[in-house]
């Protein structure tokens, strides 16, 4: 019975959670830390939590990106070109850095002249947005709701490394209370077998007496092994979880679990509205609105202003018979242009067609805000009964712990005595171990499900 009793602190160790090993801190704390120690260390050197702030920033450059319209496009282009040139004496490339208005014209010709004339051209623009009829407006607060969904999840990471490390933390001292039973129960079978031992020697015990009492020191012997070895474990994993360059972290100061709760209902209404699971699911349907508000707007009209300056050569003749100096191989022929363009894109089917799905996925982002909401409430209904139901255990498992003390309190009276037998001496015993271990995994209960609710609660340390 008290193996497998025992067996079950290496759970416990465990905390059932999947902790990714932590990198080197760049500063170790001490051997042991307290609670708020280890979570204050935690968020600023757990990788999960380092990323989500990566991922955070990455998202409040994005933000920029739209209101970086307003700023004024420069660009400069240089070209050499050869080519027929039929109609214009300076053949331009397209490009989207510089706005160049057509100047000049060759001759119209009867026949297509497929003679090669050089061409050459540089030039240096700047265009600048003046108004956009709140395109990027839209675009703007659409990233903004995106970045939100972001500063959701890095708040969802740092709340499940605070619970991490909570666990982490109360797993360490459950696991000392579980050696420590370990320990004294050795220390009691060691007495007995001494005892035993020299009642055989004397005559008033029977041979049997000490065997029984030598097998059970050997496994209390082996129990308090165990537990050691699972301390040790409780110890690497609450090193990980904290995210320490050492191999174990040791837990001080075990804190008194917070046993006030708000009402059940409030408890609820916190995990509906203040999950960031939920609140990620609100800003991703906002985003997507916003988003199709956008895609609906990049048909507005759009004004902006544009100059250039350029020089250019064409080595085709000029209606006039003019070739400039250089026969087109030199940009010698200098140009200026300043103007105001209105552009309005006023129907263009793919963006309709985008506009179309982006409100489907709109609607289907609003579902998932009820689905997000209805995990929640049901994470703190279940996160309420289990602190409910380890609370309530705790008192029955005190009362079996002292039942059980003073059970064995008596079969040891009556072994010494002479009056009890070993083996009712090694059940009592057993019965203790049993019942003290159950009550320090009792205490480990409520705290958990107490650090659960507050992560269901979202409530930041």
């Amino acid at each position: 019975m008290f193996r497998s009793v025992a067996s079950s602190t290496l759970t416990l160790a465990a905390l059932c959670l999947t902790v990714h090993a932590a990198r080197a801190a760049e500063s170790a704390p001490a051997e042991a830390i307290s609670l708020s120690e280890a979570i204050l260390f935690a968020l600023k050197h757990q990788p999960e939590v380092l990323a989500a702030k990566a991922r955070l920033l990455a998202s409040r450059a994005a933000e920029r990106i739209p209101g970086a319209a307003w700023r004024p496009t420069l660009g400069a282009l240089a070209e050499v070109v050869g080519g027929s040139a039929n109609n214009s004496t300076a053949t331009v490339v397209s490009n989207n850095v510089l706005d160049l208005p057509r100047i000049g014209g060759t001759p119209v010709a009867t026949a297509n002249d497929f003679s090669p004339y050089p061409s050459t051209l540089v030039g240096i623009g700047v265009r600048q947005e003046l108004f956009d009829f709140g395109r990027i407006a839209a675009e703007t607060a659409a990233a903004s709701a995106l970045a939100a969904v972001d500063e959701q999840r890095a708040r969802a990471s740092r709340l499940d490394t605070v619970l991490t490390v909570t666990e982490a933390y109360y797993a360490v001292h459950a696991a000392r209370s579980v050696l420590q039973v370990a320990t004294q129960a050795e220390e009691r079978a060691q007495l007995h077998r001494d005892y035993a031992a020299a009642g055989v020697r004397s005559g008033l015990r029977a041979p049997i007496d000490l065997t029984r009492a030598e097998a059970d020191l050997t496994r209390f012997a082996v129990s308090r092994i165990r537990a050691d070895g699972n301390l040790r474990v409780a110890k690497s994993v609450f090193a990980a979880a904290v995210g320490v360059s050492g191999p174990e972290l040791d837990a001080k100061d075990a804190q008194e679990v917070p046993g006030n709760l708000p009402a059940r209902q409030v408890i609820q209404a916190r995990a509906r509205d203040a999950d960031p699971v939920v609140r990620g699911a609100i800003f991703q349907a906002r985003a997507q609105r916003l988003q199709t508000e956008a895609i609906e707007r990049s048909t507005r009209p759009n004004l902006f202003a544009t100059a250039a300056a350029s020089g250019r050569a064409g080595g085709a003749p000029a209606s006039n018979g003019v070739v400039p100096e250089g026969n087109g191989l030199l940009p010698s022929v200098f140009n200026y242009s300043a103007a105001l363009v209105l552009e309005w894109p006023i129907y263009r089917g793919v963006t309709s067609a985008q506009a179309e799905a982006s409100r489907r996925k709109e609607l289907a982002m609003l579902a998932e805000v009820d689905v997000a909401r209805q995990v929640a409430t049901t994470r703190a209904e279940q996160a309420y009964r289990s602190f409910e139901e380890a609370t309530s255990a705790l008192d029955a498992l005190a009362r079996a712990a002292d039942a059980a003390k003073a059970n064995h309190e008596q079969a040891e009276a009556r072994f010494t005595a002479g009056l009890g037998t070993s083996t009712e001496l090694a059940d009592a015993e057993t019965l203790r171990i049993g019942a003290e271990i159950e009550l320090a995994i009792g205490h480990f209960q409520v705290a958990l499900t107490r650090a659960v609710l507050a992560r269901v609660m979202s409530e930041e340390p």
